[in-house]
């Protein structure tokens, strides 16, 4: 029994120590089993259990390269990228590994172009001649050459790692913690590296503050406004309530929109180049709409006039183009911000019960319209029926 106490206890020693061993690992004192590297420096990264070893070849720009992630499940896909044009993920020409379902490894690069990015595949902005990958110890390592322009020596490096959802398809990385810490500045030549914060996590606030705002406006309180002015002004006794209900509605969805179009336009801003242009182009024309329906208030003719008919089909017209687009734009938007797959479902959720709404005042308005027009037709039967 000591015996077998003793085994146990040195397993546990062993282990706890390669654990340890494992967890306190610098770049430094790491050797390539696999590959027969020598890479001239190196750098522990600050966040995510990652290293990165090169070597940079000044005339050539040339630089040969090993990018590390330990402690990671075989469930998860890594990536190491370069933004040529910025700091931060869009506009990064990154370097890709994951293994499938199957257990076979890929290694291969994408161009970063969007927050909503598959991270599909595709050539860089700079050459990629070998890219591969190993596996082994719940470490991943891509290996691979880039060769940069001559003058590029110091560059604004970012690197991720998430779920693998399926053969071919990875999922969004986390959107706190380490993940939102892992970019700095690299100089190749030097090794000195410079830690960026929080860069990515402000704009990715003011990205959820942006698409919070506009859905609320555009996506909720413009539908609610129209269902209010088409259905309540059917009862009598809502009038004129229905009138500045539907005012207030739509009032402040327009007021909600333009602080979204502010942040859209910081957002834009900070895009580095990067522009959604129909998310964008749209967004405008709802801004112009918005306005040209705010201003004609002004113009609205009495209800006896005879251009009345002609405004209420203008304002019809552009209303109900206004919450098209609007509806459209806010799902352009979660496919930018690839948000959690909840977010969408609570808005898809909200259009059907607010559909389903409409189309019971639908039915119970148009019987109560049908029952008007009678009795306004056969004044004399109502008037018998009231005898």
């Amino acid at each position: 029994m000591k015996r077998i106490f003793l085994i146990a206890l040195f397993t546990l020693l062993l282990s706890s120590s390669s654990s340890f061993a494992q967890t306190t690992q610098t770049c430094t004192n790491y050797r390539f089993t696999t590959h027969n590297n020598k890479y001239g420096a190196c750098v522990d990264l600050q966040a995510l259990n990652s290293f990165l070893h090169w070597s940079y070849d000044e005339a050539t720009g040339s630089v040969d390269l090993a990018y590390r992630h330990v402690s990671m499940k075989p469930t998860r896909w890594v990536a190491w990228a370069i933004n040529p044009t910025g700091k931060g993920m869009v506009g990064s020409q990154s370097l890709v590994a994951y293994r499938n379902p199957n257990g076979i490894l890929k290694a291969y690069t994408s161009p970063v172009m969007s927050y909503g990015t598959n991270l599909q595949e595709g050539n860089l902005s700079f050459k990629v001649p070998k890219i591969s990958a190993d596996f082994s110890n719940n470490e991943m390592i891509i290996y691979a050459t880039i060769v940069l322009p001559k003058n590029m020596t110091t560059v604004s490096h970012v690197w991720q790692e998430g779920p693998v959802r399926g053969d071919n398809h990875l999922g969004m990385h986390p959107l706190g913690g380490d993940n939102v810490k892992s970019m700095g500045t690299l100089d190749l030549l030097s090794g000195k590296v410079t830690t960026t914060k929080g860069g990515t996590s402000g704009t990715l606030h003011f990205k959820q503050v942006h698409g919070i705002i506009n859905a609320v406006s555009w996506g909720f309180l413009m539908p609610v406004g129209a269902i209010t002015a088409r259905y309540m002004k059917v009862f009598q006794s809502a009038d004129p309530a229905w009138f500045y209900a539907h005012i207030i509605c739509q009032s402040s969805a327009y007021l909600l929109g333009i602080a979204g179009a502010g942040t859209g336009i910081y957002l834009g801003n900070k895009s580095h180049g990067i522009q959604h242009s129909t998310h964008r182009s749209i967004g405008i024309l709802l801004l112009v709409l918005g306005f040209i329906q705010v201003f004609a208030l002004k113009l609205r003719p009495k209800k006896e006039h005879k251009y009345r008919i002609w405004w209420n089909f203008y304002h019809h017209s552009v209303g109900y183009a206004i919450i098209i687009l609007s509806i459209f734009n806010i799902f352009e938007g979660f496919n930018i911000l690839n948000p959690l797959k909840i977010w969408r479902l609570v808005y898809a959720c909200t259009l059907i019960a607010l559909g389903a709404i409409a189309a019971i005042l639908e039915v119970v308005t148009c019987v109560i319209v049908i029952r008007q027009r009678r009795k306004v037709e056969n004044p004399e039967t109502n008037v018998r029926a009231a005898a």
